[in-house]
């Protein structure tokens, strides 16, 4: 196990909380004066973790911090390092995650789905059950409808198609679930990109938080657009739509997703990498006998 000596892993420590700050302090800001945003709050919001956790840092698995009191009974820590009986527990977790992260880089790109997600999730629905009622529907609720009639909906993702409106899911071409989402994610999809800050979060402390924070930033620039291309009416934030329901928009969303795809592929990448080794701690964790190989 490597070790790192306080006047080494303090500055990493430090520079990683700077570095989430730009996003965190704002939220924060915003949570004690009792404001929303649309598209800057959700990543705290909708995913579990919490900003103090974020701005935490963690070496990962195979790292011990010396002199390092503020992780004494931290869950999996002990000594200043995650233990490898730890990483033991988490055995399901990361033959789950593995199996679906390798599905979704196997799977062709999908680049036609144009963001209509968002725009399924307030189809038909009363003025007072939209999801971001505070905001007016750049077409209307008449227009917004139209657009949903208008396109093939082939939503691949499964917590983007639970949101959607109950006279929605009919028109999606897909039916993903909870269970069989290995089947269905593919690498082009917003949510699918967006989710590899959930993937890396819950991998912690077991992995690095520089990953951690590589994905949640990709998200981050993911969640701009799924906004700027979603119904609603966002230039008083100074959000320009994607017009989607243009041509002119379907090419420049579709240029966009290329670009986070390429962006989420190696980070996709890093934690199939992760999973690997993980495991490999677990299976020789639960038999000291096996001898740890790396990867080819």
């Amino acid at each position: 196990m490597d070790a790192l000596d306080r006047e080494t892993w303090e500055p990493r420590a430090r520079a990683h909380a700077d570095r989430v700050d730009a996003y965190v302090e704002p939220h924060l800001a915003r949570h004690r004066a009792g404001l929303k945003h649309p598209v800057h709050d959700f990543l705290f919001t909708y995913y579990s973790q919490r900003p103090a956790q974020l701005r935490r840092w963690h070496p990962g698995y195979g790292v011990r911090l010396a002199d390092a009191p503020e992780y004494d009974g931290l869950k999996g820590y002990e000594d200043g390092a995650v233990t490898a009986a730890h990483v033991g527990t988490q055995r399901p977790l990361l033959v789950a995650l593995r199996r679906l992260l390798a599905a979704t880089a196997a799977r062709p790109a999908n680049f036609g789905c144009f963001g209509m997600h968002e725009w399924a999730m307030v189809y038909r629905l009363p003025e007072q059950q939209v999801r971001h009622a505070a905001w007016p529907l750049r077409l209307g609720p008449a227009g917004n409808d139209a657009v949903v009639e208008s396109h093939r909906i082939a939503c691949s993702h499964f917590d983007a198609f639970r949101f959607f409106a109950p006279a929605a899911v009919p028109l999606n071409s897909l039916s993903p679930t909870a269970q069989d989402r290995p089947d269905f994610e593919q690498p082009a999809c917003l949510h699918a990109g967006m989710d590899l800050y959930k993937h890396a979060f819950r991998l912690s402390p077991m992995v690095s938080s520089d990953l951690v924070a590589d994905c949640f930033e990709l998200a981050w620039d993911i969640r701009v657009l799924d906004m700027r291309a979603a119904p609603y009416d966002l230039a008083e934030l100074g959000l320009d739509p994607v017009r989607i329901e243009t041509a002119a928009g379907k090419a420049e969303y579709a240029e966009a997703q290329r670009g986070f795809a390429e962006r989420g592929a190696p980070l996709r990448a890093r934690l199939v990498e992760e999973c690997d080794r993980l495991l490999a701690a677990a299976d020789a964790a639960a038999d000291p006998e096996v001898e740890l190989v790396e990867t080819p």
